[in-house]
C-alpha cells in the first residue's frame, strides 16, 4: 500500500531541529492514524508519533503496520526492538514509506517489552542501544532518535543516564527524548510507572547543560502549553502525551505559542466538522465510525455540555450503523459560540 495525499489537508513539513520544539508522544492504542489526522487539524507544526510498533510486527505480521496518510506529516515512527539487523530493516522500510523520523523505544516499562528485551530494560545495555542506533543510521538519511527514561530500578544515577546518552551519541545520535521519571521494571504497572515515580525535571535540564550539542526534548507530566513554553527555557523540545489525548484542543495553541505562527481560529465545533470528509472517506473503505470518533471524545473538555457530548458519542457510536448523524447529535449537546 502506498501513501497518497488526501485533498484538503495540510502539506507535509519536514522535520528538522526548528520543528522539534513540540511533539505528541507515542501512546499505545491511542496515537493511530485516525488520532493523528484529528490532531493535525489543530496544529501544522507539532511532530506526531505512531504507537510503538515492534520489529516483529513489521517484518512478520500480516497487517500493514507502516501505513500512514501523507496529510498526517510530519510523522515519526517509534520502533520497539533490540536486534540491530531487524531494526535496520524496519528503519529502511519506514524511510521508503515516507516517515520523517525513526525513534527507538528505550522507555516503555511493561512486562511485554521486558519479555521481548526492548523498551526500558534496554537502559541497562547502553552498548546494545548504540549498536541498534548505528545499524539504523547506516540504512537511512532521516533522523534516528532515542526516547528513554532517566533510570530503571536501582540504576538511576545521573552517571547511569549519561552513559546511555554518550554511547548513542558516539555513533551519531544527537536527538533524545527524556521522560523525566525512572521506571520500576518490577512492582509497578505501566500505568503506575507513568504516575508514581517522581518527576525530575532538573536532571533533564542538567543533561542539556552538560551536553549542549544535543537536541533534548522533555517528556512527562507536562499538561499545558504555558508549562511547555516555560520548560523551553531549559531544553530544546517538549513532548506531551496523555493531556494531548484527553484534552486535544490544547494543540490549537501550539503553532502560535511554540512556533510563532498565526493564531488558530477554528472553534471546537469547526474542528470536529473538519473531520467529516475524512470520516466519510474512511468509512467508504470499511472503517468503523467508532474507531475514528473515540479519539474525539475530549475535544470539549471543560466546556458546557461536554458530558452530554461524550455520553451520546460513547453510547451510540459503537454500532455497525453508526455514522456522522451520531456526531451531529452529539454536537447538539454543546452550545456553539
Amino acid at each position: 500500500m502506498t501513501n497518497t495525499p488526501n485533498k484538503g489537508y495540510s502539506s507535509v513539513i519536514s522535520i528538522d531541529k526548528r520543528f522539534r520544539r513540540f511533539s505528541v508522544a507515542p501512546m499505545l492504542d491511542w496515537t493511530d492514524r485516525h488520532c493523528r489526522t484529528f490532531h493535525r487539524k489543530m496544529t501544522k507544526h507539532a511532530v506526531l508519533y505512531t504507537e510503538m510498533v515492534t520489529t516483529g510486527a513489521i517484518l512478520f505480521g500480516k497487517g500493514d503496520y507502516l501505513h500512514f496518510n501523507e496529510h498526517e506529516g510530519p510523522v515519526a515512527l517509534q520502533l520497539g526492538g533490540s536486534d540491530p539487523e531487524a531494526l535496520a530493516k524496519c528503519a529502511k522500510l519506514a524511510a521508503e514509506r515516507g516517515y520523517h523520523e525513526v525513534n527507538l523505544n528505550v522507555g516503555c516499562p511493561s512486562d511485554r517489552v521486558q519479555n521481548g528485551r526492548f523498551g526500558a530494560c534496554l537502559m541497562a545495555e547502553p552498548k546494545l542501544v548504540a549498536d541498534c542506533v548505528a545499524a539504523m543510521k547506516a540504512e537511512v538519511a532521516i533522523p534516528v532518535t532515542v526516547k528513554t527514561r532517566i533510570g530503571i530500578d536501582e540504576q538511576d544515577s545521573y552517571e547511569f543516564l549519561c552513559a546511555l546518552i554518550e554511547a548513542s551519541h558516539d555513533v551519531g545520535c544527537d536527538d533524545f527524548i527524556i521522560h523525566a521519571r525512572k521506571a520500576w521494571l518490577n512492582g509497578l504497572s505501566p500505568k503506575e510507572n507513568r504516575e508514581i515515580p517522581p518527576l525530575d525535571y532538573p536532571r533533564v535540564y542538567q543533561l542539556k547543560k552538560d551536553y549542549p550539542q544535543l537536541h533534548l526534548s522533555l517528556n512527562g507530566g507536562v499538561k499545558t502549553i504555558a508549562d511547555s513554553v516555560a520548560h523551553l527555557d531549559y531544553v530544546d523540545g517538549i513532548m506531551i502525551g496523555r493531556e494531548a489525548y484527553s484534552n486535544p484542543f490544547i494543540l490549537s495553541e501550539v503553532d502560535e505559542n511554540i512556533y510563532g505562527d498565526e493564531a488558530f481560529t477554528l472553534s471546537r465545533h469547526q474542528v470536529v466538522r473538519s473531520m467529516y470528509d475524512y470520516i466519510e472517506d474512511e468509512m467508504s473503505q470499511g472503517a468503523n465510525f467508532w474507531h475514528i470518533a473515540r479519539h474525539m471524545l475530549g475535544i470539549f473538555q471543560g466546556q458546557p455540555g461536554a458530558r452530554g457530548f461524550r455520553r451520546h458519542l460513547s453510547e451510540k457510536g459503537h454500532g455497525k450503523a453508526a455514522d456522522l448523524s451520531v456526531m451531529d447529535k452529539a454536537l447538539s449537546f454543546v452550545p456553539e459560540a
